[in-house]
């Protein structure tokens, strides 16, 4: 169990990949961008 062991947070660090131990953080939508102000609603 370490930096050899595929199934590990060290070894999937060591590796440079990603899984379900150490999941890519992925980056959230601001709810400002999602729903522009600058644009209004034609009725």
């Amino acid at each position: 169990m370490g930096k050899g062991d595929k199934k590990t947070k060290r070894g999937k660090i060591h590796r440079g990949t990603f899984g379900a131990r150490r999941p890519k953080i992925k980056k959230r939508i601001k709810p400002e961008t999602k729903i522009s102000i600058d644009k209004k609603a034609k009725a």
